[in-house]
């Protein structure tokens, strides 16, 4: 069983580079233990935007008064939302199936571990191990929750993002420990279902990665749909004897003891490196991760790592990107190192985040001269007709040169905006040709113009 490729993961990173290799003539396999998508399609990226979007539509429901309606005995049936969540996610892995069919891709269900030789073992399910040989190895293995020695996952009082998306009842108070995308997108959606949310966050800022700003105004926005922030606070201990739980949560007022029904840990992720062979291959790892160099070569040759088990952003687009640049190496043709200052991060809670570049705080810190602009979507035609006015939109220009550095937004749909930045700065696009490109009105995407003229005291609708 001899392959040009083998890729052992099949999630965003895995599967994608499956197909680039295919396309470029490489004789090519995906090892899979689970399901094919990995855990963005089948538990993280596409299942949470379902529930999300349940949420949001209930959402509107309760509000129907605002936009002129009327409706009557509004009432959200938690399985349904879930099955609907879980009924896509299938559907999605359905969809790489075919995919890798269409691709002549082999699928290798079991557990894959790495040999030297350029080898690959795989245990079935039933126990059985077959080796493979290819004279290209990818590591694509992704990453899972990350558990705390004080807040242990049981899977039924203190759980993990996976046991978010497929609990049987929808309980009636949660703690969510970590603000990081996975943990506000759940107290979101918890909250917008109804769920009493706490949100505990170690360090001073909801979304701490992000701008300041925006960190601001997104404790403001998550305040007023009633989720109880505590930030600079932290879980010491979950007692989970009696019918519920009790968390002591430390904060610079002393312990405060909060009482669930459950507690959603969202701390990170852990890669999935263990047992996976790197010790026998010989493969260098540090902090977790596994070292490569720009085109994703480990230590060993032969042997490559893509997507969160390697430093840089545990993203699924990055992942993905990672892939087609290793492969595309390997095929021998000419292809650019990604960017990794022009990384897109998203996240999709109400309001959405979307972020790419230096915060305004990073680049006063690197030395730059600033010009900084921002435009709020209280000020927007399309935003306000559409009832959705919180947010805003900010960019961060070198005044020198003109380098747009950063962009952040916060409101209604951002996510699918961000686009417009991480495009213009890699076409180092300067603050004056995004001022003179002329924008559709009404339209959110307005903001971004609006925005860059505020930096150069050109703002018209402020």
């Amino acid at each position: 069983m001899k392959y040009d490729i083998i890729i052992v993961g099949s999630g965003p990173g895995g599967y994608v580079t499956a197909i680039r290799a295919s396309q470029l003539g490489f004789k090519t396999a995906v090892v899979e233990k689970e399901s094919l998508g990995g855990v963005c399609l089948n538990w993280g990226c596409i299942p949470t935007k379902a529930l999300l979007k349940s949420a949001q539509v209930y959402d509107y429901l309760k509000h129907v008064d605002q936009y002129g309606l009327k409706a009557e005995s509004i009432d959200k049936d938690f399985t349904a939302v879930v099955t609907r969540s879980r009924n896509i996610a299938n559907g999605m892995s359905k969809g790489v199936h075919f995919l890798m069919k269409k691709n002549k891709i082999d699928i290798i269900e079991g557990f894959g571990k790495v040999k030297t030789g350029k080898k690959v073992d795989v245990t079935s399910g039933d126990g059985n191990i077959t080796e493979y040989s290819a004279n290209h190895i990818i590591i694509a293995t992704g990453a899972r929750s990350r558990e705390l020695p004080n807040l242990p996952q049981d899977g039924k009082k203190v759980i993990g993002y996976r046991k978010a998306m497929t609990l049987d009842k929808q309980p009636s108070s949660m703690i969510v420990v970590g603000s990081g995308a996975i943990g506000v997108e759940f107290a979101h959606f918890y909250n917008a279902m109804g769920t009493k949310v706490t949100i505990v966050e170690y360090l001073p800022n909801l979304v701490p990665l992000e701008d300041k700003d925006v960190s601001k105004q997104f404790e403001r926005s998550f305040k007023k749909a009633g989720i109880k922030v505590m930030t600079n606070a932290s879980v010491e201990a979950v007692d989970t004897t009696g019918k519920g739980i009790k968390a002591t949560v430390k904060t610079k007022k002393g312990e405060e003891i909060l009482e669930a029904d459950i507690v959603l840990s969202a701390v990170g992720i852990k890669t999935n490196i263990e047992n996976i062979g790197l010790e026998d291959v010989g493969i260098i790892t540090d902090r977790d991760k596994i070292l490569v160099n720009d085109w994703y070569q480990t230590n060993i040759p032969g042997y490559y790592a893509i997507g969160d088990v390697v430093p840089g952003p545990a993203l699924a687009h990055v992942a993905s990107a990672e892939g087609i640049t290793c492969v595309e190496k390997i095929a021998g043709l000419h292809s650019e190192t990604i960017d990794y200052g022009n990384i897109p991060g998203c996240t999709y809670a109400s309001p959405e985040i979307a972020s790419v570049g230096l915060t305004e705080e990073q680049a006063k810190e690197q030395g730059y001269e600033l010009k900084v602009g921002k435009f709020p979507f209280s000020a927007s035609g399309k935003a306000t007709a559409a009832g959705t006015p919180d947010g805003f939109v900010k960019v961060i220009f070198d005044a020198k040169y003109g380098e747009w550095l950063g962009c952040h937004m916060i409101g209604a749909g951002v996510t699918d905006m961000i686009a417009e930045a991480v495009l213009g700065r890699k076409l180092e696009t300067t603050g004056h040709e995004v001022l003179k490109t002329i924008h559709p009105h009404p339209t959110m995407s307005e903001a971004v113009m609006e925005a860059v003229a505020d930096a150069y005291d050109e703002v018209i609708h402020l």
